[in-house]
């Protein structure tokens, strides 16, 4: 266990920040599962709107930290093809 003053604070900023990117991550998966789900469903209304709400919250993740750039661009790319491919 740290005895340092300042590292101690660390250990609680790390902690609450992990907790966070969880909690981001996890939200961007069940948003996505969303999409796949409408998509098996063959519901294009929903999977847009699915869609849209996914890319939203993956361009946060990014601006805050959690994912990459090109984690979160290939991400969208993979949920955009399965919505595009329904279009047709």
């Amino acid at each position: 266990m740290a005895q340092i003053k300042s590292q101690i604070k660390r250990i609680g900023t790390n902690e609450k920040a992990r907790q966070r990117n969880v909690a981001v991550r996890s939200r961007i998966a069940t948003e996505s599962k969303k999409v796949r789900i409408a998509v098996e469903k063959g519901d294009a209304k929903a999977a847009l709107e699915a869609l849209k709400v996914a890319t939203r919250l993956l361009d946060k993740s990014v601006t805050s930290g959690v994912y990459a750039r090109n984690t979160a661009a290939r991400k969208k790319a993979s949920l955009q093809k399965l919505v595009n491919g329904l279009a047709k």
